[in-house]
């Protein structure tokens, strides 16, 4: 049994030989099985108090309204981590305060992959003249971004945890 341990985790240093860019997907999920992942999620108002909003729609977390938000990789700090979210999902920079409002654990006892976070909540600031740009997305695409006056009742389920901020 040993030996095969080692074998295996060779040949996982082979198929990865970059984890700081990421992780390929079976790996990944073989991870998100044996361990907790962290996560960052940024919490953006504008100055009229609204809270900017991505559709989701995937097996993991479910269909509906999410804050943006992404894992953090090996060797990536937290600031590294809400920089790439907000150029990523928002295609403009946030500056926060990197200290978190809300520290969390998820744990989705029905799912095998991707089934233990902690979730760090960041309060981020997005310029004032920014506008949102969904191209060519719909409101029902992931990804599709939205300022919302009040929480939606359709918010994903992992993120009621954050009702009382948005």
């Amino acid at each position: 049994m040993k030996f095969f341990t080692k074998y295996v985790i060779r040949i996982l240093d082979c198929l990865v030989k970059n984890p700081e860019k990421g992780l390929p997907d079976s790996v990944f999920y073989y991870i998100s099985r044996t361990t907790p992942l962290v996560n960052v999620d940024l919490l953006i108002k504008d100055h009229n108090n609204r809270v900017l909003l991505s559709w989701r729609d995937d097996e993991y977390s479910g269909t509906g309204w999410h804050i943006p938000g992404g894992i953090i990789r090996y060797k990536e700090n937290i600031k590294q981590r809400i920089d790439e979210v907000a150029r990523t999902e928002l295609r403009a920079p946030v500056t926060c305060n990197l200290e978190p409002i809300a520290v969390n654990e998820v744990i989705a006892d029905k799912q095998r992959n991707r089934g233990h976070f902690i979730s760090l909540l960041f309060t981020c600031f997005i310029d004032e003249e920014y506008v949102i740009e969904n191209k060519n997305l719909t409101p029902s695409d992931p990804g599709f971004l939205k300022w919302h006056q009040s929480c939606p009742s359709n918010l994903v389920s992992w993120h009621e945890i954050y009702r009382g901020y948005i």
